[in-house]
Protein backbone atom coordinates (compact mmCIF):
# COMPACT_ATOMS: atom_id res chain seq x y z
CA UNK A 1 0.00 0.00 0.00
CA UNK A 2 1.43 3.30 -1.06
CA UNK A 3 0.84 6.55 0.75
CA UNK A 4 1.56 8.52 -2.40
CA UNK A 5 4.52 10.22 -0.76
CA UNK A 6 7.93 8.67 -1.31
CA UNK A 7 9.32 9.78 2.07
CA UNK A 8 6.41 8.18 3.94
CA UNK A 9 6.59 5.01 1.87
CA UNK A 10 10.32 4.78 2.49
CA UNK A 11 10.03 5.20 6.27
CA UNK A 12 7.27 2.58 6.45
CA UNK A 13 9.44 0.21 4.42
CA UNK A 14 12.56 0.87 6.54
CA UNK A 15 10.61 0.53 9.79
CA UNK A 16 9.16 -2.76 8.61
CA UNK A 17 12.70 -4.00 7.90
CA UNK A 18 13.71 -3.18 11.48
CA UNK A 19 10.56 -4.85 12.82
CA UNK A 20 11.17 -7.95 10.70
CA UNK A 21 14.78 -8.10 11.93
CA UNK A 22 13.58 -7.96 15.56
CA UNK A 23 11.02 -10.68 14.79
CA UNK A 24 13.74 -12.86 13.26
CA UNK A 25 16.05 -12.28 16.22
CA UNK A 26 13.22 -13.15 18.64
CA UNK A 27 12.28 -16.14 16.49
CA UNK A 28 8.63 -15.07 16.44
CA UNK A 29 5.97 -14.32 13.87
CA UNK A 30 4.23 -12.05 16.36
CA UNK A 31 4.64 -8.53 14.96
CA UNK A 32 3.05 -6.97 18.06
CA UNK A 33 5.55 -8.67 20.39
CA UNK A 34 8.41 -7.41 18.24
CA UNK A 35 6.93 -3.90 18.15
CA UNK A 36 6.43 -3.60 21.93
CA UNK A 37 9.92 -4.98 22.54
CA UNK A 38 11.43 -2.52 20.07
CA UNK A 39 9.55 0.38 21.67
CA UNK A 40 10.37 -0.57 25.27
CA UNK A 41 14.08 -1.13 24.63
CA UNK A 42 14.45 2.04 22.56
CA UNK A 43 12.82 4.03 25.38
CA UNK A 44 15.07 2.47 28.04
CA UNK A 45 18.13 3.09 25.88
CA UNK A 46 17.09 6.68 25.12
CA UNK A 47 16.64 7.44 28.81
CA UNK A 48 19.86 5.68 29.85
CA UNK A 49 22.18 7.56 27.48
CA UNK A 50 21.07 11.12 28.19
CA UNK A 51 19.50 13.83 26.03
CA UNK A 52 22.43 14.76 23.78
CA UNK A 53 23.35 11.18 22.88
CA UNK A 54 19.66 10.32 22.59
CA UNK A 55 19.21 13.09 20.02
CA UNK A 56 22.22 11.87 18.01
CA UNK A 57 20.84 8.32 18.02
CA UNK A 58 17.32 9.47 17.18
CA UNK A 59 18.61 11.26 14.09
CA UNK A 60 19.76 7.91 12.70
CA UNK A 61 16.41 6.16 13.04
CA UNK A 62 13.88 5.91 10.23
CA UNK A 63 11.33 8.73 10.60
CA UNK A 64 8.55 6.41 11.79
CA UNK A 65 10.78 4.78 14.42
CA UNK A 66 12.05 8.20 15.42
CA UNK A 67 8.50 9.13 16.38
CA UNK A 68 8.19 5.92 18.40
CA UNK A 69 11.56 6.62 20.02
CA UNK A 70 10.61 10.14 21.14
CA UNK A 71 7.05 9.23 22.15
CA UNK A 72 6.43 10.40 25.72
CA UNK A 73 10.02 11.56 26.21
CA UNK A 74 10.81 13.88 29.08
CA UNK A 75 14.54 14.65 28.94
CA UNK A 76 14.66 16.03 32.49
CA UNK A 77 16.45 13.88 35.05
CA UNK A 78 18.27 11.97 32.32
CA UNK A 79 20.31 9.91 31.98
CA UNK A 80 18.81 7.32 34.26
CA UNK A 81 21.22 5.51 36.51
CA UNK A 82 20.64 1.79 35.90
CA UNK A 83 24.00 0.18 36.52
CA UNK A 84 23.01 -3.45 36.80
CA UNK A 85 21.21 -5.91 34.61
CA UNK A 86 18.23 -6.29 36.94
CA UNK A 87 17.52 -2.55 37.03
CA UNK A 88 17.86 -2.12 33.26
CA UNK A 89 15.58 -5.08 32.58
CA UNK A 90 13.09 -3.78 35.16
CA UNK A 91 13.03 -0.45 33.29
CA UNK A 92 12.23 -2.26 30.04
CA UNK A 93 9.66 -4.49 31.78
CA UNK A 94 7.69 -1.40 32.86
CA UNK A 95 6.54 -1.14 29.24
CA UNK A 96 6.09 -4.91 28.87
CA UNK A 97 3.81 -5.84 31.79
CA UNK A 98 2.83 -9.23 30.33
CA UNK A 99 6.34 -10.30 29.39
CA UNK A 100 8.32 -12.85 31.34
CA UNK A 101 11.79 -12.01 32.61
CA UNK A 102 13.25 -14.14 29.83
CA UNK A 103 11.18 -12.34 27.17
CA UNK A 104 12.34 -8.96 28.45
CA UNK A 105 15.98 -10.05 28.30
CA UNK A 106 15.56 -11.56 24.82
CA UNK A 107 13.92 -8.32 23.69
CA UNK A 108 16.88 -6.27 24.93
CA UNK A 109 19.33 -8.55 23.14
CA UNK A 110 17.28 -8.54 19.93
CA UNK A 111 16.72 -4.80 19.73
CA UNK A 112 20.30 -3.82 20.52
CA UNK A 113 21.52 -6.35 17.97
CA UNK A 114 19.24 -4.92 15.28
CA UNK A 115 20.06 -1.35 16.27
CA UNK A 116 23.80 -2.01 16.07
CA UNK A 117 23.38 -3.28 12.50
CA UNK A 118 21.26 -0.37 11.28
CA UNK A 119 22.95 2.70 12.74
CA UNK A 120 26.45 4.00 12.29
CA UNK A 121 28.83 1.54 13.94
CA UNK A 122 30.83 4.31 15.61
CA UNK A 123 27.64 5.68 17.17
CA UNK A 124 26.66 2.23 18.46
CA UNK A 125 30.12 1.75 19.96
CA UNK A 126 30.02 5.20 21.58
CA UNK A 127 26.66 4.41 23.16
CA UNK A 128 27.87 0.99 24.34
CA UNK A 129 30.82 2.66 26.09
CA UNK A 130 28.30 4.67 28.13
CA UNK A 131 26.95 1.43 29.54
CA UNK A 132 28.50 -0.07 32.67
CA UNK A 133 30.13 -3.45 32.03
CA UNK A 134 27.16 -5.29 33.57
CA UNK A 135 24.88 -3.81 30.89
CA UNK A 136 27.17 -4.20 27.90
CA UNK A 137 26.28 -7.87 27.67
CA UNK A 138 23.07 -6.84 25.90
CA UNK A 139 25.04 -5.51 22.94
CA UNK A 140 26.29 -7.91 20.25
CA UNK A 141 29.84 -9.14 20.75
CA UNK A 142 31.32 -7.06 17.92
CA UNK A 143 30.05 -3.88 19.61
CA UNK A 144 31.22 -5.05 23.05
CA UNK A 145 34.72 -5.71 21.67
CA UNK A 146 34.89 -2.36 19.87
CA UNK A 147 33.66 -0.53 23.00
CA UNK A 148 36.28 -2.27 25.12
CA UNK A 149 39.01 -1.39 22.61
CA UNK A 150 37.81 2.21 22.46
CA UNK A 151 37.96 2.55 26.24
CA UNK A 152 41.38 0.91 26.46
CA UNK A 153 42.66 3.25 23.75
CA UNK A 154 41.37 6.25 25.68
CA UNK A 155 42.99 5.11 28.92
Amino acid sequence: MSTGLDIFDRTVQESNLWLKAVMDRLETADRHRAYVSLRAVLHALRDRIGPESAAHLGAQLPMLLRGLYYEGWDPTNKPTKERHQEAFLARIAQELPRATESEVEQGALAVLDVLSKHVDRGAAVKIATMFPHDLRKFWPSFIQTAAKNRQEGAA
